[in-house]
């Protein structure tokens, strides 16, 4: 019984991350800009939350994209609250897909996935396969768990235990909660839960409450994501979790009524056991949260002051590309992409400083507020790219079409530097999983070279901000000091190589981290050869 059963929901579990993730590829990155463009208001934000719930098969899933989202800044906690409430409702499909009782054909289904999957080369057709492919195992892994549950109606102490959650429903919130902590996967106890009942193993008085606590538990993944992100992150799952908690709780107060509302769903849609599983879990998400829709800003004030501390995330979003610009007037708007530009140049700033300090003291956060940092680069650099293109198409001056093309090379160049920073915070990694030893001249060499490294990009973006001649000037003197440091470094590292001062994996590491920065000196060079060019012209 025991090996039917943790078999049964082993292949449940494959099946519903298979199936979720076949129905993600073909969504591509559809899900993150269905996140990021339609949560305007929570209303928007529930639809978005139930459509990429949906897509996924997993609230967890969506609640963690979330977390990643706000995280990040490219979502505000009152449009994340309306997310994970829409995630709740989103996660309800997989309980009326498993109330459709099409297990007779689970086996058919995998083989016409793996057919899918195997003998065709369209992307498409693959990724149709895996969600077809996962199907099947779910309602296989469903079989299997009923026919391992079935034996649970003889046993005299799983009788009692389902008495006890009639008489004492938290008994049968707990159940649930810590079940749904273990499996990770709040669809995967909904369906034991919904196998149970179809057996006749546990009454609707006592399976409701397991049903409360499965949303409860469900909360875990998002927890455990948002350990050491952002304040923001954090109070995004602080959200989940009360969300649930509070839901829980009214509804438990209300437990009768409840349950004579569903035993009504039952008796007057002639529904099947399974099925009245799905229409109580239904029930319960969607009534929770237009229960508690229009409290957002309430829920935003508790986890604020539960979570106090500044929110220090990464604003990913561009601040100064207003489409009306376009229109109106194609010279403000460049004017607009070329603050956006420099803007992006702060975050690589900031990046290269992280990068620097994860270098001398190891820690964690600084290297990933430095991957943070250059991910919003490369979305700034799609974003400014776009806008740019766009202000092309429009009749430009000759001199705003030198800056025109100064800012699309100034974004070019910026985003390059990103791609080295996140270079040597990868060799730091290196360094610090293979514990690489790197000698005390080597360090103050890289510190040296970081130090002129981002003196030099920081006045490049100066001079481009001011179009200061004088300025672009020194960059490139400063430039040319970067490249020969760059090679007195190399010359003095063969040395401690040779006097067996150094080893050869600190070597590879010293030589790829000033090789690096040699780039990004080139990269600010570029920069401010465009402020000499203009001023030439």
């Amino acid at each position: 019984m025991i090996f039917e059963f943790i078999g049964g929901l082993g292949i449940f579990l494959f099946g519903i991350k298979y199936m979720g993730d076949g129905l993600q590829k073909s969504a591509g990155d559809r899900l993150r800009d269905i996140l990021d463009k339609f949560t305007t208001n929570p209303f928007m934000g529930v639809l978005a939350g139930i459509v990429v719930t949906i897509l996924i098969q997993s609230s967890s899933g969506t609640t963690v994209l979330t977390v990643g989202l706000v995280n990040a800044g490219f979502m505000t906690l009152r449009q994340a609250i309306g997310v994970v409430m829409g995630a709740n409702i989103g996660t309800t499909v997989t309980a009326f897909i498993i109330g459709i009782d099409v297990g007779a054909y689970a086996l058919p289904m995998i083989a016409l996935g793996s057919v899918l999957i195997f003998f065709f080369k369209s992307k498409k057709l693959t990724y149709f396969g895996q969600t077809v492919f996962g199907l099947g195992c779910l309602f296989f892994g469903l079989e299997l768990m009923s026919s391992g549950m079935k034996p649970l109606r003889t046993l005299e102490a799983f009788h009692e235990l389902t008495l006890s959650m009639s008489e004492i429903p938290l008994l049968g919130v707990v159940v649930g909660t810590v079940f749904t902590v273990i499996v990770q996967s709040s669809s995967a106890t909904i369906g034991v839960l919904q196998g149970l009942f179809d057996e006749g193993a546990i009454v609707l008085t006592a399976a409701l409450p397991v049903l409360f606590g499965d949303n409860i538990g469900t909360t875990i993944t998002a927890v455990l994501a948002a350990l050491g992100a952002s304040v923001a992150a954090k109070r995004t799952a602080a959200t989940h979790v009360i969300f649930n908690l509070i839901g829980t709780s009214i509804f438990l107060i209300l437990l009768g009524p409840f349950t004579t509302l569903i035993e009504f769903f039952q008796q007057s849609l002639n529904l099947d056991p399974k099925m009245t599983i799905a229409f109580a879990h239904g029930t319960f998400n969607v009534t929770n949260t237009l229960i508690q829709l229009p409290f957002i800003g309430f829920l935003a004030f508790i986890v604020t002051k539960l979570i106090p501390g500044d929110d220090s995330a990464v604003e990913y979003k561009p601040k100064h590309l207003d489409p009306i610009f376009l229109q109106q007037s194609p010279s403000v708007a460049l004017g607009q992409a070329k603050e956006e530009s420099l803007r992006m140049g702060e975050l690589a700033l900031k990046g290269l400083e992280e990068t620097s300090l994860y270098l001398n003291n190891n820690q964690q956060k600084h290297a990933e507020l430095a991957l943070q940092l250059e991910s919003a680069i490369n979305n700034l650099d799609r974003k400014i790219t776009d806008y740019l293109v766009k202000i092309s198409g429009s009749s430009l001056s000759e001199s705003e079409s030198r800056l025109h093309s100064a800012v699309v090379d100034n974004v070019r160049d910026i985003e390059r530097i990103g791609d080295h920073f996140e270079n040597i915070v990868e060799l730091i990694d290196y360094k610090i999983s293979n514990k690489v030893l790197i000698t005390e001249q080597a360090l103050e060499d890289l510190n040296d070279m970081f130090n002129l490294t981002l003196i030099t990009v920081k006045q490049a973006l100066n001079s481009f901000d001011n179009m200061d001649r004088e300025e672009a000037l020194e960059v490139i003197q400063k430039e040319e000091q970067i490249d020969q440091m760059e090679r007195n470094y190399r010359k003095k590292h063969i040395l401690r190589l040779n006097e067996g001062i150094c080893t050869g994996s600190a070597g590879i590491v010293f030589v790829d981290i000033i090789s690096n920065l040699e780039r990004i000196g080139d990269h600010a060079l570029n920069i401010a050869q465009e402020v000499i060019g203009k001023e030439s012209n």
